[in-house]
C-alpha cells in the first residue's frame, strides 16, 4: 500500500496464484459437498421435532355458548384452591367474589384456602360469609414450608440475595422460592387436598370475565382432559437456566418416549453436527444442543387432576429436581416445571385450553368474544346482569371484557403449545406475526 502511494513498484504474491488455483481447482467440489451435507443433516435433524398434524381437531371448546346449568347433576370430587395471606383479605375477596358470581354461585364447589401461617379471624369470617359451599382454611406445616433439611439454609440464603442483587424476577424472595418448591410438588401430597381428585388453582387479585355455566371438572373428566389452562407465555430465561436440561437429562435416563407436545415444547438447533453439541454449553439447551422454546402454561390458573401430579412418575421427577437445588440456587417456577414434566408425560390430547373463560391476573388477560345468539337471553339461572356485544365467531358465555382483543399478549406460545392439537398451520410469516400479537 505504501508502495503505491509513493510511487514504487508494486510487488504481487506471484507464489499465492498457484495455491488459490489448486484450492479452486481442487477444494471447490469437497467444499460444495459439505455444505449440501451439512445443509441436509440440518434439516433431518430439525424434521426430527416436526409436530404431527392431528386429521382433526384434538381440543375444541367443551361448549361455544351459554348452557343452563346443572345444578341437578353429580359433581367430581373436586375443590378450588387458593394459596393466599391474611393481609391479601381485600385481593383474596376480589376473586373470591368474582368465581361465585360467574361459577361457583350454581356449581358450590368446596374453596381450601392455604396460608403459610395461622389464618386470622377476619379472614376466615369474611370468606366463610362470601362463599356458596363449604369454605376450609388450612395451614401448610412448617417443614412443607422451608428449605430442605438436607440443604444448608445459609448457602440458599446467599443465593437467595444474590439473586436479588442481579435483578431476577422475584429471585430475592426467599418466600417466592419456598411457594415455587411447594407447588411445584409438595402441594399435591398435602394432607389437607388428600381427599381430592380435581383442583382449580385461583389466586388473590382475579378476575373472571364470563359466566361458566358448564362443570369444568366434569368436561374434563368426560373428555379424558387432565390439565386445563387459560395463558401460555414464555419463562423469563434467568430464573431457570438449567432446568430444561435437568428434566432432558432425566428424560433420557428414564428412557422415556418423546411426544408431540414435547417436540413443540423444544426449538431444534439449526446448527450441524458435529458442532451442535457445543450448543449445550448454554443455558436452557438439553446436551445434544437443542434448545428449549421457554413456553410455560401459566400456573396461576390451572385446572388439573392431581393423580397425574401424585403419580409415582412426576413424585420422582420432582424428588430429582429438588436435589438439585434449583429451587433455591436459581429460581425454578412451578409454571415451567409443571409445563415441562407435562409436555414430556402427557399426550398432547390431555391438555386443554379454556378459551371460552375470561380471565385475567396481574396485567395479562384473556377475553373471548361473546358468541352470536348464545347468551340465553331468557334463563333465570344466568340473571340480567350486562355483558359485552356479540360479535361473530365469539365462543364466549356473558363476557363483560371487550371481545374485540381476545388477549394483551403475543400468542407465539400459545400457538407453539396448541400445535399437536390442531389442524391449522402458520407460515413463516403467521410465525412471526405471533411475536407481536
Amino acid at each position: 500500500m505504501l508502495r503505491r502511494l509513493f510511487g514504487g513498484p508494486v510487488r504481487r504474491n506471484v507464489r499465492a496464484r498457484p495455491l488459490v488455483r489448486f484450492f479452486v481447482r481442487h477444494c471447490r467440489i469437497p467444499l460444495l459437498i459439505l455444505a449440501v451435507a451439512a445443509i441436509l443433516e440440518v434439516y433431518i435433524h430439525t424434521r426430527r421435532f416436526a409436530v404431527r398434524q392431528p386429521e382433526h381437531e384434538l381440543d375444541e371448546p367443551f361448549y361455544t355458548q351459554c348452557q343452563e346449568p346443572a345444578v341437578e347433576k353429580p359433581r367430581e370430587n373436586a375443590a378450588l384452591v387458593m394459596l393466599a395471606r391474611n393481609s391479601e383479605l381485600a385481593k383474596a375477596l376480589k376473586t373470591v367474589q368474582s368465581i361465585e358470581k360467574h361459577f361457583n354461585g350454581w356449581f358450590h364447589y368446596p374453596i381450601v384456602f392455604l396460608n403459610d401461617e395461622p389464618w386470622s379471624p377476619a379472614f376466615m369470617e369474611v370468606m366463610n360469609a362470601s362463599v356458596s359451599g363449604e369454605a376450609r382454611f388450612e395451614v401448610i406445616p412448617k417443614e412443607e414450608w422451608t428449605f430442605p433439611a438436607w440443604m444448608d439454609a445459609n448457602e440458599a440464603k446467599e443465593a437467595i440475595a444474590k439473586q436479588g442483587r442481579d435483578g431476577i424476577l422475584y429471585g430475592g424472595l426467599e418466600t417466592y422460592h419456598h411457594m415455587c418448591r411447594f407447588y411445584s410438588g409438595k402441594f399435591y401430597t398435602l394432607k389437607a387436598l388428600q381427599q381430592y381428585k380435581w383442583y382449580w388453582r385461583i389466586e388473590p387479585d382475579v378476575d373472571f370475565h364470563c359466566s361458566i355455566t358448564y362443570d369444568p371438572f366434569v368436561e374434563m373428566a368426560k373428555h379424558d382432559k387432565l390439565y386445563g389452562f387459560t395463558i401460555s407465555l414464555p419463562e423469563e430465561p434467568r430464573t431457570c437456566p438449567s432446568l430444561f436440561r435437568e428434566i432432558a437429562d432425566w428424560k433420557e435416563e428414564h428412557n422415556i418416549p418423546t411426544t408431540e407436545l414435547w417436540k413443540a415444547t423444544v426449538t431444534a438447533s439449526w446448527v450441524p453436527w458435529p458442532f451442535r453439541s457445543w450448543m449445550s454449553h448454554f443455558r436452557h439447551r438439553d446436551k445434544a444442543g437443542d434448545g428449549w422454546s421457554l413456553c410455560h402454561y401459566w400456573s396461576n390458573f390451572e385446572i388439573a387432576n392431581m393423580d397425574f401430579f401424585r403419580d409415582r412418575k412426576y413424585q420422582d421427577l420432582y424428588e430429582h429436581l429438588d436435589k438439585t437445588r434449583g429451587f433455591y440456587e436459581e429460581r425454578w417456577g412451578d409454571a415451567a416445571v409443571h409445563s415441562l414434566a407435562l409436555a414430556m408425560l402427557l399426550n398432547s390430547e390431555q391438555v386443554h385450553h379454556f378459551e371460552d373463560f375470561g380471565y385475567r391476573h396481574d396485567w395479562f388477560f384473556q377475553c373471548p368474544a361473546n358468541a352470536p345468539g348464545g347468551q340465553l337471553l331468557e334463563s333465570k339461572a344466568l340473571g340480567n346482569n350486562p355483558f359485552n356485544k356479540e360479535r361473530e365467531g365469539g365462543i364466549g358465555c356473558r363476557c363483560e371484557c371487550d371481545g374485540r382483543q381476545t388477549r394483551n399478549y403475543a400468542s407465539y406460545c400459545l400457538n407453539k403449545l396448541k400445535q399437536p392439537n390442531t389442524t391449522k398451520r402458520l407460515g413463516m410469516i403467521g410465525w412471526f406475526r405471533t411475536w407481536f400479537k
